[in-house]
C-alpha cells in the first residue's frame, strides 16, 4: 500500500527464479522448479550488501536469513507439468508452473498472494507469511494458442494492492497478452495489451452442512459458488449454471487431455446426492465423455467418488450422447465444499462440452443399497467389509470381536472393480457370508467369492444376467431354505421385481416374482417381516408421503403390495432393514443423515410397522454412511456408521432392544472415502 500503510514489517522482500523468467520452452536452461525470496530493510532497497536470501528455517520453523546468495533455499517447490500432450505440432508443451508473476500481501485476508503465469494457465499460491508454508489453490486455464479471445492470459500476472476491496475478497489481476501467441487484437498492432480481470476469493470455512432436503433447491446458485473446469475454449464457465440449457462451453485447449471435468466449489459444505448435466454442442473430433464418467465431491480438500452412483438414461460414451441432452446422476447422500462429473474426454480433440450443470439434495437418490449381512467369519457376530472399487478393486474385512473390529486385512486382491455394485450374503448354506458383485450394465454378470473364515476366495460367475444397468439389486433369503438369493428391482415404468433362487453353487434363471413394485424414486429394501424365515420386500415411497409397502413372500412370489406405514424416512433420509428388538421379524430404522443424526425406528408387529421414536439421537451425521448388524451376537440387530473421510473411523451403537446406546468407536481406519463398506 502507500507509504508502506499494509506492510506487516519493514522489509521489504523480493521474489525470484533461477536460469529462466518461466519455462524455456527447449530446455535451453532449466526449466524453474523452485520460487526463492529475498528480503532488505526498506531504508536500504538500493544497497545491494544489506539483501538477505531466505536460507531455510531452524529447529522452531522460523527463517533463517544469510547475505551469502550461494545459501539460498527455495519457499516454494514445485515440479508439476502441464500440456504434456500438445495436440498442434510445434506449441510449447510440457512446461513446468513456476514463472513471471507476483507476489501482493492481502492484509484483510491476511495471506500472501502468489500468481503465476505458463503460457497456458494461471497458477494460483497462498501462505500466511513470505517465506511460506506456500499452498497451490487454484489453475486457471485459458487454453493454448491463439491468444484471440478476451480469457487469454499474458504476461506480468499480478495483483495490484491498490485495487483489493476492504474485505479482501475482490481484487483485480492484470495479465498483459502479447499479439506473438497468434495476434490479439487480430494483428492490428504488434504491442502488448493492458488486460484486467476481477478476481473474488472466498476463504474456506470449516462447516456441518445444514441444507435440508429440498428437491427444488439448486446448489449450483448458492452464494459463494465457483465453477470449476478442466478448462474453457470461450471463457463462459458462467453458462452452465444460469439455466439455459441452449447455450454451450467446451474444455477444447489444444491439449490431448486424460480427463475432463465440470463442476462447482462452495466455501461452505454442502449435503447433495444428485447432479444433472445436460450436454453442449457436438462436433466431429469431440464434445462427449468417452469413458470412466462419474461423480466425485470434494471433502477435507480431496476429491473422492462418490458411492451409490446410478445414471438415468445410460450415458452412451460417444458422439450419440448428443447435443443439449440431459443426464441425471444419483448417489447416496453426501456432505463436501465441492462437486464435480469427470471422466475420460472423447474424439480426436480431446474434449467435453457442457450446456447446464444443476446439483440437489433431495428424495432419494443413488444406488438404494440397504446393506446385507457381513458376518464372514461364520461366528455369529456381524463384521465389516469395504471394498475399495477402482482399478485395484480389492476387498477388506474387520472382524467383530463384540466390542470392537480388529485384526482387519486383505481378504480380496480384485473384486467389484469401479462401476460393479458389490453386497455379500450366505449363498452356499456354510453359515458364513460370501462377497457377491452385479457388474450391471450390458453384461449383467454376476459374480460371487465364496467366504472361507479368514478370506474371500477367487469371484465365480454364478449368473450370467441379472440386474442389468439402472436396477437396483439386493440380497435376502426368498425361499426360507437357509441360502440367500438374490433380488433386482427395474425402478423402471414396468416397477417389475424379479428373484434368483440360489443352488448352493449358481443362482438360477431369474423370474419375476412382482409385477409392481418400488418404482423410480422410491428406495426399495428386503427383510422378514413376519418372521416366517422367508424375506419380504419393502419399499419405502419418500416424498412428502413417506409411505412404506411391504410384499410378502410365498417362497415362490411375493404377494400384493399393501402400504402399511406412512410418514417414516421422507426425503433423503436413509432407511434400513433389521431386527432391532430380537423377535425373529425385520424392524426398520431411519437416519436423518444430517446435524440432527437422529436415528428413528418403527418395530414390526408381524404385519406392519408400529412407529417407536427416535432410538439414537447423535448417530451417523452428514456424509456418513450407516448401516445394520447384530455386531455383539445378542439376537438383536445394532447401527454402525462409517465416517467416509480421510480418518475413517467406525462407530457403533447398541441395540438394548428399546434404544440404541451410546455411540462407540469400534474402529479408527476402516472405509476410506471412495470404498463401498457393509
Amino acid at each position: 500500500g502507500k507509504n508502506y500503510a499494509n506492510a506487516p514489517d519493514d522489509y521489504v522482500y523480493a521474489y525470484g527464479l533461477d536460469h529462466n523468467w518461466r519455462d524455456s520452452f527447449d530446455n535451453t536452461v532449466p526449466d524453474p522448479v523452485d520460487l526463492y525470496l529475498a528480503r532488505v530493510h526498506r531504508t536500504s532497497v538500493m544497497d545491494e550488501n544489506a539483501w538477505q536470501y531466505m536460507s531455510g528455517t531452524d529447529a522452531s520453523g522460523n527463517p533463517v536469513w544469510s547475505t551469502d546468495i550461494a545459501r539460498r533455499q527455495p519457499v516454494l517447490h514445485d515440479d508439476r507439468r502441464i500440456y504434456q500432450n500438445v495436440i498442434t505440432a510445434g506449441r510449447a508443451r510440457d512446461m513446468t508452473v513456476l514463472g513471471q508473476g507476483g507476489v501482493v500481501y492481502n492484509k484483510p485476508l491476511n495471506r500472501y498472494i502468489y500468481t503465476s503465469w505458463t503460457e497456458y494457465t494461471f497458477e494460483f499460491y497462498e501462505s500466511p507469511t513470505p517465506w511460506g508454508p506456500w499452498k497451490h489453490f487454484a489453475t486457471k486455464d485459458f487454453g493454448g494458442y491463439p491468444w484471440t479471445q478476451t480469457k487469454h492470459g499474458g504476461y506480468a500476472t499480478t495483483i495490484p494492492s491498490k485495487y483489493i476491496s476492504a474485505d479482501g475478497k475482490s481484487m483485480w489481476l492484470q495479465s498483459n497478452v502479447c499479439p506473438c501467441g497468434g495476434g490479439y487484437p487480430a494483428g492490428d498492432h504488434w504491442a502488448y495489451t493492458f488486460s484486467l480481470r476481477k478476481l473474488s476469493l472466498e476463504p474456506r470455512r470449516d462447516t456441518t452442512p445444514g441444507n435440508a432436503a429440498d428437491p427444488a433447491r439448486n446448489l449450483a446458485r448458492e452464494p459463494g459458488t465457483v465453477p470449476v473446469q478442466r478448462a474453457t475454449h470461450f471463457g463462459k464457465d458462467s453458462f452452465y449454471a444460469d439455466g439455459n440449457r441452449d447455450q454451450s462451453e467446451d474444455d477444447w485447449n489444444d491439449e490431448r487431455k486424460d480427463a475432463s471435468w465440470w463442476g462447482y466449489t462452495w466455501p461452505r459444505q454442502y449435503m447433495m446426492n444428485k447432479v444433472t448435466y445436460t450436454t453442449g454442442d457436438m462436433f466431429a473430433d469431440g464434445g462427449w465423455f468417452a469413458g470412466d464418467l462419474r461423480v466425485q465431491v470434494r471433502r477435507d480438500n480431496r476429491w473422492v467418488d462418490v458411492s451409490g452412483q446410478r445414471v438415468g438414461p445410460d450415458y452412451p460414451y460417444g458422439s450419440s450422447a448428443g447435443p443439449h441432452r440431459t443426464y441425471t446422476f444419483c448417489f447416496d447422500p453426501t456432505a463436501g465444499d465441492g462437486v464435480r462429473i469427470i471422466g475420460r474426454p472423447g474424439g480426436e480433440k480431446t474434449f467435453t462440452s457442457i450446456a447446464e450443470l444443476e446439483v440437489h439434495y433431495g428424495d432419494a437418490g443413488g444406488l438404494m443399497l440397504g446393506g446385507s449381512p457381513t458376518d464372514v467369519t461364520g461366528d455369529g457376530k456381524d463384521d465389516i467389509v469395504t471394498f475399495t472399487r477402482g482399478t485395484a478393486a480389492e476387498v477388506y474385512a474387520a472382524p467383530s470381536d463384540g466390542t470392537a473390529f480388529t485384526g482387519g486385512g486383505k481378504w480380496n486382491d480384485h473384486f467389484a472393480p469401479a462401476g460393479e455394485t458389490p453386497l455379500t450374503g450366505d449363498f452356499n448354506g456354510d453359515d458364513k457370508d460370501d462377497a457377491i458383485t452385479f457388474t450391471q450394465g450390458a453384461t449383467a454378470d454376476v459374480y460371487v467369492a465364496p467366504s472361507t473364515g479368514t478370506s474371500f476366495g477367487a469371484g465365480e460367475k454364478w449368473s450370467d444376467h441379472f440386474a442389468p444397468g439402472g436396477e437396483a439389486p439386493a440380497v435376502g433369503d426368498f425361499d426360507g431354505d437357509g441360502t440367500d438369493d438374490i433380488v433386482t428391482f427395474t425402478q423402471d415404468d414396468t416397477a417389475d421385481v424379479y428373484v434368483s433362487l440360489s443352488s448352493g453353487k449358481s443362482f438360477a434363471t431369474g423370474g419375476k416374482w412382482h409385477d409392481h413394485f418400488a418404482p423410480r424414486g422410491e428406495f426399495p429394501a428386503v427383510g422378514d417381516v413376519n418372521g416366517d424365515t422367508k424375506d419380504d420386500i419393502i419399499t419405502f415411497t419418500k416424498g412428502t408421503e413417506a409411505a412404506v409397502y411391504v410384499a410378502f413372500s410365498d417362497g415362490t412370489s411375493f404377494g400384493p403390495a399393501r402400504k402399511v406405514l406412512t410418514g417414516f424416512s421422507p426425503g433423503a433420509e436413509l432407511p434400513r432393514v433389521g431386527d432391532f428388538d430380537g423377535d425373529s421379524r425385520d424392524d426398520i430404522a431411519s437416519f436423518t443423515a444430517d446435524a440432527a443424526a437422529e436415528v428413528r425406528v418403527a418395530l414390526s408387529d408381524g404385519e406392519g410397522f408400529v412407529t417407536k421414536g427416535v432410538w439414537h439421537d447423535a448417530f451417523s451425521g452428514p456424509g456418513a454412511f450407516p448401516y445394520v448388524g447384530d455386531f455383539d451376537e445378542d439376537g438383536r440387530d445394532d447401527v454402525v456408521s462409517f465416517d467416509h473421510n480421510p480418518g475413517a473411523d467406525v462407530h457403533v451403537a447398541l441395540s438394548s432392544g428399546t434404544a440404541f446406546g451410546e455411540s462407540k468407536k469400534w474402529n479408527e481406519f476402516f472405509g476410506t472415502p471412495g470404498e463401498t463398506s457393509l
